[in-house]
């Protein structure tokens, strides 16, 4: 007996030292955590139950029979996040560069399998070279497999992925199919192509962080929703925006008591709107001055910035926000924001996460760029989001809410449950001046005569109460209790069940 326990305290900690201490010290000089260093850090203290510690691949090509590490460079298992249930992998770069082969891939189906089977979040720490070209056509098998299971997972279990050092070729795609992509600045990339291919394919001369950087990924390609400093920072961020999220699509996100009070009044609001309807203002001031403790979990802070998304609390449940932001070109909806703005809305709707919408849109941007790059069909991307959304949706117009943009930023037409407007709320076809110029043609150059009829214009159809009148708004209220009117509202809604026709799927303009 004692050899036998012996033997299995030599083969744990063979597989616990992974591609051993010369690549760990690697890893280490890189800035970068060890696999088993990164659960440790994001999961609660000894709670990580690991699976297939000792199992090893079967390849014996290229001499590949005498490189055999136990865990074939992936750590597997499940464990818990402030006390929740979740499922992870994490990568390991000190074996055979965390590539991908067939074994490595059957250890991550393995609890893709039982994340779904019992309902919890799945997050992949990603560091790997890619698929083991050793294997050939069985790793590329092997992404197949995660990919197919990323996809039957999409919409029943949240799927996160980290992004912590190489991310390239195939292997780009599992994160692109979860719900959420997290960067490590400096350390992480991915791209489908590397620059040593474009150097000869194209003659394109290019670094990995220009091509493929976190800050590539989250200002210009919107590929990536936030990046993080480092590896412990990352870790820590992820074990709080976890928490925003349920556990899968047939439960709530969990509550959080908060000393905040859910009828708290908000005067500072009364007074943030500028009396120049031209004037800037920040939205971000707007939505954390309503949310719980001023909390607010941006994504994509730094991508499309004319549109605010993100995650926060109002009376300790979870709500998704989306929000017009004037301080960015006007707060124009363009191809970018669009794209941005009607993915997280779909995810909100797949995990019934109610979507509170702040409105200060004059419109969609014009311009050759956008018509050629198809604004037509981006824009209504984000129409279609919310208008298939059932999940709870209170919309708040706080300035102007122009033309079809005003429809497509969650109407009570697109059935939205409770739509408010501020009275500074400009709800109109277009903006008066435009619309005056169009009405009154004759007199366009008297800039008097133009001035005047649209400050009429702006009286008598520039405000919210042709809209109220209509039943298109349900209440004007004070911006003083906005977070007041939302928390009721989401009361109401808390058990709202609405049905969209059966079909086997709609056909989303992408």
């Amino acid at each position: 007996m004692h050899d036998i326990i012996d033997e299995l305290t030599k083969r744990r900690q063979k597989a616990l030292m992974g591609g051993g201490e010369e690549k760990i010290k690697s890893q280490h000089d890189k800035g970068k955590l060890t696999a088993r260093e990164r659960i440790d850090a994001l999961l609660d203290p000894n709670s990580f139950e690991e699976w297939d510690m000792f199992v090893e691949h079967r390849s014996s090509d290229f001499d590949m029979d005498k490189k055999r590490i136990p865990g074939d460079g992936v750590v597997t298992g499940y464990g818990t996040v402030n006390g929740r249930l979740v499922f992870i992998y994490s990568q390991d770069f000190t074996v055979f560069g965390g590539s991908l082969s067939a074994t490595h891939a059957s250890k991550i189906c393995k609890i893709m399998d039982k994340a779904m089977d019992v309902g919890a979040p799945l997050i992949g720490l990603n560091d790997s070279g890619g698929a083991r070209i050793q294997e050939g056509v069985d790793s590329l098998a092997g992404y197949a497999e995660v990919f197919q299971r990323n996809v039957m997972a999409s919409g029943v279990i949240p799927q996160i992925s980290m992004i912590m050092g190489p991310c390239a070729g195939g292997a780009v795609y599992s994160p692109a199919i979860t719900d959420f992509i997290f960067m490590v600045e400096n350390t992480s990339y991915m791209f489908v192509t590397g620059p040593d291919v474009l150097k000869t394919v194209t003659q394109e001369e290019v670094t990995h962080e220009e091509l493929g950087g976190a800050s590539t990924h989250t200002s210009k390609s919107g590929v990536a929703d936030k990046a993080f400093a480092n590896d412990l920072e990352s870790l820590l961020y992820l074990r709080k925006f976890i928490d925003f999220l349920p556990p899968n699509n047939t439960e709530r996100a969990p509550y959080f008591p908060t000393d905040d009070p859910w009828d708290r009044i908000e005067k500072s609001l009364d007074s943030i709107i500028p009396s120049n309807p031209n004037k800037p203002y920040n939205m971000k001031e707007v939505v954390s001055k309503v949310v719980d403790e001023e909390d607010f979990f941006e994504l994509q802070p730094n991508y499309a910035g004319n549109i605010i998304t993100g995650f926060a609390r109002i009376d300790g449940h979870s709500i998704g926000i989306v929000a017009n932001q004037p301080l960015v070109l006007a707060g124009c909806l363009d191809i970018n924001s669009s794209i941005k703005a009607a993915r997280f809305v779909r995810f909100c709707d797949c995990f019934n996460i109610p979507i509170i919408t702040f409105v200060d849109v004059p419109g969609f941007m014009p311009g050759t760029s956008q018509e050629y790059g198809g604004i037509i069909k981006h824009g209504a991307k984000l129409l279609f989001a919310y208008a298939e959304c059932t999940s709870p949706k209170v919309t708040i117009i706080t300035r102007k809410a122009y033309g079809g943009a005003y429809d497509v930023m969650s109407s009570k037409h697109l059935r939205g449950d409770v739509n408010f407007a501020w009275p500074t709320a400009e709800i109109a076809v277009m903006g008066p001046k435009g619309a005056v110029e169009i009405i009154f043609r004759e007199d366009i150059g008297d800039e008097e005569k133009i001035s005047k009829r649209s400050e009429e214009y702006r009286r008598q159809f520039a405000n919210p109460f042709i809209a109220g009148n209509r039943g298109f708004i349900d209440d004007v209220i004070m911006p003083r209790n906005t977070r007041l009117r939302i928390a009721k509202s989401l009361k109401m809604l808390r058990d709202k069940h609405v049905e969209n026709p059966w079909k086997k799927h709609g056909n989303i303009p992408l």
